[in-house]
């Protein structure tokens, strides 16, 4: 099972083609270098309407869903972008929804209901002072939940938030934050109760205020045009308004809206895997080696064979977990089985092209290079694959 390809599937395609052609691809390798990409594309994205896929217009998005969102990020790396790209431009998509579903039970609507009703009396206005001015590109928002001796273990957060009058007193550090040196606001889990306990929160938290330190930018082995960075936080005051929802009920949502995350990387790594094997092909047709093109040979036919064959079929089961996760289904093993799915694709497939392209394969000009190195965050990225393994086993009954 796939996703539909409708009309305006089709359009949304076209369009998310469009904007990687002329805006993305003549400058990545330099955003590659710079570590970055620029302010500007967020808002050149925000024109078109891609930045707000998946949000609804009553928050400033472009309407649209989940699947909306897995048809722009398949084909913005299918197009010649990365999943480095994605992680940059794309932030807000772990940065707002909290937010968004906490005004959802504010007013009833069905985001609202996946919160179980919970809500704050600031959830409104953060509709107004972060959602709508990130969708429009004018902000840039983060997330930060990892600690540096936290990793995947959500319930031992330490960062802790002390209530005093108004104000909330934030004490701690997080690490590894996609977007945090560019980030205008943190969407920051924290602990209401000792440290470790478990009793999670979320607040928003300006970049700027007092005490909130926006530490090196972090050098990694991909995703070089997605900046990330360490964050503390000394006695910083964050008004009870930035509170997402009520408070202790932050774990709850961090863990309902995992599903899109794990998916999004999930797309990310057969959509990587999809491109890689289309590099290959080019390559291999058009490289000859004794006076034949490789293509021509069978023991080449066969690896793109089965390069082709893993990819489309992570494709496919991404795809048909992704419509049940959009239709409500509580689907939390499938989810940790398609990102596995595809992320085991993916590294199967991007290696093996590499080795097609030889020498070539190994220079920073080729694209194949950039996503062999972006690949191998996505099996670390939203909940590892030794931690996927644990909730498919834990489904299994183990």
């Amino acid at each position: 099972m796939t996703i539909v390809d409708t009309p305006e599937r089709r359009q949304l395609r076209e369009l998310t083609r469009a904007f990687v052609t002329r805006e993305v691809l003549p400058h990545l390798d330099d955003w590659e270098r710079a570590g970055e990409v620029p302010r500007a594309l967020h808002a050149t994205a925000a024109k078109l309407g891609l930045l707000g896929i998946g949000f609804p217009e009553s928050v400033g998005g472009s309407g649209g869903d989940l699947l909306d969102s897995i048809i722009v990020t398949e084909e913005l790396i299918r197009s010649g972008g990365s999943s480095g790209l994605v992680a940059a431009l794309f932030t807000h998509g772990i940065a707002l929804p909290h937010m968004v579903a906490a005004a959802g039970a504010r007013t009833g609507g069905s985001l609202g209901g996946r919160l179980g009703g919970v809500s704050s009396p600031g959830d409104d206005s953060l509709i107004e002072r972060y959602v709508r001015p990130t969708l429009s590109g004018t902000m840039i928002g983060a997330l930060a939940i990892t600690e540096p001796d936290g990793g995947s273990d959500v319930a031992g957060i330490r960062t802790t938030a002390r209530r005093d009058g108004d104000h909330y007193v934030v004490n701690g550090s997080k690490t590894y934050i996609t977007s945090g040196h560019r980030a205008d606001f943190v969407t920051t889990a924290v602990c209401t109760d000792f440290p470790g306990s478990g009793e999670l929160t979320l607040l928003v938290i300006d970049k700027g205020s007092p005490g909130f330190t926006v530490g090196r930018r972090l050098e990694k082995l991909g995703w070089h045009c997605s900046d990330t960075a360490e964050l503390s936080f000394v006695d910083v005051r964050v008004p009870v308004a930035n509170r997402i929802g009520a408070e202790n009920t932050g774990f709850l949502a961090i863990m309902q809206h995992f599903a899109a995350e794990r998916l999004s990387l999930a797309t990310q790594a057969y959509a990587t895997a999809q491109r890689c094997v289309e590099l290959a092909v080019r390559w291999c047709r058009d490289r000859e080696t004794f006076g034949r093109p490789l293509a021509s040979r069978q023991l080449i036919r066969h690896r793109l064979a089965q390069m082709h064959t893993r990819a489309e079929a992570a494709r496919s089961y991404v795809h048909e977990v992704a419509i049940r996760v959009a239709a409500g289904e509580p689907v939390v093993t499938e989810v940790a089985m398609a990102k596995n799915v595809a992320v085991a694709a993916c590294d199967q497939v991007v290696d093996q092209a590499l080795q097609l392209h030889g020498g070539f394969g190994y220079l920073r000009d080729a694209e194949v290079e950039r996503h062999y190195r972006d690949a191998r965050i996505l099996g670390i990225g939203g909940g590892t694959t030794e931690i996927m393994n644990e909730i498919i086993a834990k489904g299994m009954g183990l």
